[in-house]
């Protein structure tokens, strides 16, 4: 499964193929052209009670990991969302993108793993 993730404030390259937003906000300070995504998914974001509530503090990851694994498992969009990410992965890779400054504790990373268990 070649699905990478990145953040959205770094320069796009041929190599990040489908690049897909899965913030619920769009990043601030960086236009639609040069962020230069496939789509934004707001649907499969963390829901904004869960976002405000885990404010990228580390020491809040682990819980919102598995709040956010529930969120996805009870959504109905996600079946949708891991058919277009099978779908664009016939193609080449997948990048998700998100806004945060921090590499290891934000929701695509969490994205991922949860896709990689699909």
């Amino acid at each position: 499964m070649d699905v990478q993730v990145k953040r959205v404030y770094e320069v796009p390259e041929e190599s990040d193929g489908f690049r897909i937003l899965t913030d619920r906000l769009w990043p601030r300070g960086i236009s639609k052209e040069k962020a230069a995504l496939g789509i934004w998914d707001k649907s499969i974001a963390p829901s904004t009670e869960l976002r405000k509530w885990f404010g990228h503090d580390p020491e809040k990851f682990e819980k919102f990991k598995k709040r956010y694994a529930e969120e996805l498992s009870g959504n109905p969009d996600t079946e949708k969302f891991i058919s277009l990410i099978r779908e664009e992965l016939q193609k080449g890779p997948v990048t998700l993108l998100y806004g945060a400054k921090d590499e290891i504790h934000n929701q695509a990373v969490v994205l991922k793993e949860f896709l990689k268990d699909k």
